[in-house]
Formats: structure tokens, C-alpha cells, sequence
């Protein structure tokens, strides 16, 4: 099994690179691009759908020849909301940076021509609240599965220091619906100061796997299978971009049984 925490490979163009061939899966993919002023990054695979999330930055996307124009504004992960863009399979595109520019490219299987391309803006985006006193958390659902798209479930997520997140923990790693779906998913984790860390543990019922990683900004974790808590140190809010794809596109999760009590109420 591959180590389920990645760092950075460097500062500038493609810093992060997971395929289904490196991570040993079948679904996901997931790259992260640093791009200063003018420089430029591109993908389209025939099998593959793909949503570009704008980190942080501004940048001029193109797919499949067709200009889309400047996307982006927040110059932070933490400051709402920002713009995507939905690719479909077969679609090539490419993206300029018109500032400095972190860039998510993730991807999943999906069919040519299943759906169009669109540009996914910050008043589609709905800020919610999930969870409670130290649990409480706030998710931006950028492709919920009530959005047209073949695999893809792309969320981010502000968690504040001193939280959990993820939690109670839970996991989807059978196809067992409707009480639970094979969904694999990568965390890409961001701090409010660069400075700050974290903890996620990944584990599963009979321990086979259980990994308990200290995160850093700008971490990748990888999750398999088996359940996936994530908690905030005080005084260092995390972000993270979640991507999630499997056989059937929906987001339904068992709770480990043991630490369910706490919905309770």
C-alpha cells in the first residue's frame, strides 16, 4: 500500500500528483498546481471528467478552445467561496495564471460528452454549518451529488483550531447501499497560518489499517478505506479539499458505532 500521507514535490508547477495507478485505487484523481504569472497547466483525459477548483488566485481557462474568461478573486482558501469549472470526459483544457495560482485539478471516471462544461461560481456554492460546539465545522459543497457530473463529489471544508472534523468517524468503503457507498477520497489540507498542523487518523474496524499522520500545509492524505477523523490544533483553522468518486455516485456513510452516542441530543 502506498503511504497514505503525500508532501509537496516543490513549490512551483505540478506539486501533487495522484492517479488511480499510483494510489493503488480505481477511481480518483487528484493534482495540485503553483503557478506564477503566466504559467500555464493543462489536462483532458478521454475517460476522465475533470473540476478545476481555484484555490486561491486568478487565472484564464480555456476547454476545448473555448475561452471562459478570468476565474477567480479570493486570494485565500479561507475566504469563501471560490470558482470552479465542471470538464467533461474527453475535454481538454487549459489554464493561465493572471496572478499567482494554486489549482486543483481533480478527476474520475466519466463518460464523453455526459454533461457540459460549466463554470461553477461562488453564489452556487452554499455555505453550511455542520456539527456542534467543538465539532462544528463549515462545508462548501462545490460538486454535491445533486449536481450533474459522472463520479465526481468535490467539497471544501473550514474547520477552526481546536475542532474536529470528519467526525464522529465515519467511513464509505462498501458498496452496501443504501446504508453505504465505496467512495475513495483525498484530503488536501491547507492552514490559516502556514505555520500550523494537525492530526488525521486513518483506520479501520480490525486495525489492518490504522494510520495516525501529522498533517502540514499543504499535505495530501489519502484514504483508502476504513474511517478518517481530522482534528485542529488551537489556534490553526485547516481547510481542505475533499475528492470523493466510486461506482455509484452518492455520499452515504456508516458512523463508527461506538462513537455515534455523541449525535445524540
Amino acid at each position: 500500500m502506498p503511504n497514505l500521507k503525500l508532501r509537496a514535490q516543490g513549490e512551483h508547477g505540478r506539486v501533487h500528483h495522484v492517479t488511480p495507478e499510483n494510489a493503488g485505487w480505481t477511481y480518483v484523481g487528484f493534482d495540485l498546481w503553483k503557478l506564477a504569472p503566466g504559467a500555464s497547466a493543462g489536462g483532458g483525459l478521454p475517460d476522465k471528467e475533470a473540476c478545476l477548483v481555484i484555490l486561491a488566485g486568478k487565472a484564464r481557462i480555456t476547454v476545448d478552445g473555448v475561452d471562459l474568461g478570468e476565474l477567480g478573486g479570493r486570494m485565500s482558501p479561507f475566504e469563501g467561496p471560490g470558482y470552479s469549472v465542471y470538464a467533461p470526459a474527453g475535454a481538454s483544457w487549459q489554464v493561465t495564471a493572471t496572478t499567482e495560482l494554486e489549482l486543483a485539478a481533480c478527476t474520475a471516471p466519466g463518460k464523453p460528452g455526459s454533461h457540459p462544461v460549466r463554470v461553477i461560481t461562488p453564489d452556487e456554492v452554499t455555505p453550511t454549518t455542520r456539527g456542534k460546539g467543538t465539532n462544528t465545522r463549515y462545508p462548501f459543497n462545490i460538486l454535491p451529488e445533486t449536481a450533474p457530473a459522472d463520479s465526481l463529489l468535490v467539497v471544501e471544508v473550514i474547520t477552526p483550531g481546536g475542532h474536529t472534523s470528519s467526525y464522529p468517524p465515519h467511513k464509505h468503503d462498501r458498496d452496501a447501499l443504501p446504508a453505504e457507498s465505496y467512495l475513495e477520497e483525498t484530503y488536501y489540507h491547507r492552514f490559516a497560518k502556514p505555520q500550523g498542523f494537525g492530526f488525521q487518523r486513518v483506520y479501520t474496524d480490525d486495525r489492518s489499517l490504522d494510520e495516525t499522520m501529522l498533517i502540514e500545509d499543504g499535505d495530501v492524505v489519502l484514504v483508502p478505506r476504513g474511517y478518517h477523523p481530522v482534528a485542529a490544533v488551537h489556534g490553526y483553522d485547516i481547510y481542505y479539499l475533499n475528492v470523493m468518486a466510486g461506482p455509484k455516485r452518492t455520499w452515504k456513510f456508516h458512523n463508527a458505532p461506538e462513537h455515534e452516542w455523541m449525535l445524540q441530543g
